[in-house]
């Protein structure tokens, strides 16, 4: 039997990860530090236009030969001026070379407990969409995979990854600047959502806004 006061520190240093982690996304696409977020954002769109324009395959292959050229050099390069100035510095990446980088039993195990609830979450979510549990919900879903079908039509997935990750990056300055009209429209969107959605509502059959109410 699982011991609870382990599973809930599991569970607990997982919160805390991903929270980490979140927190860091945030600070760049805030732009809190701009080399970082400069880098990321280039590094990003680089992939993203390089995986549209060749197979993965060449994508990995040259990212990882570009990195083994700059490694070897700066090692080649550290090495002549450790035998020039007869120095004894060691190894130039032994920092990295001594930190731990392995994944833990005990993380693995809550990350996938993690998953599991999030993917149980979206089965049940399916199934209820999918079964017309709730007719309005179902047919918001309909109208959405209706308007997929015309973005796929126009865009394919690597090209709808490079736009959301331009907007991952500009969106949050545009927002920070015209916070206040952008609130305004937001705002204004929500309140003609749920106008519609009531007078969708009004239009149902009566056993449906029957069920619906219960």
């Amino acid at each position: 039997m699982a011991d609870p006061t382990s599973s809930s520190s599991l569970v607990n240093n997982y919160s805390s990860s991903l929270g980490e982690i979140t927190h860091a996304v945030l600070q760049l696409v805030h732009w809190k530090e701009p080399k970082k977020t400069a880098a990321a954002f280039s590094g990003s769109l680089l992939v993203l236009v390089s995986v549209a324009t060749l197979s993965i395959i060449s994508v990995v292959s040259y990212s990882l030969l570009t990195c083994l050229c700059v490694t070897i050099t700066f090692r080649v390069y550290k090495s002549v001026i450790q035998a020039v100035q007869k120095s004894d510095e060691g190894h130039p990446f032994r920092s990295l070379l001594d930190r731990d980088i392995s994944v833990s039993s005990e993380w693995i195990r809550s990350l996938a407990g993690q998953s599991l609830v999030h993917v149980n979450c979206f089965i049940s979510q399916t199934r209820r969409l999918m079964l017309v549990e709730d007719l309005v919900d179902s047919m918001k879903v309909t109208a959405v995979m209706w308007v997929m079908t015309y973005v796929g039509a126009i865009f394919n997935g690597i090209t709808l990854l490079i736009i959301a990750d331009i907007l991952c990056f500009t969106a949050p300055l545009i927002y920070q600047r015209k916070k206040t009209q952008i609130d305004q429209y937001i705002a204004l969107i929500k309140s003609r959502v749920e106008e519609t959605k009531y007078q969708l509502q009004d239009r149902l059959p009566g056993a449906v806004k029957k069920v619906k109410a219960e």
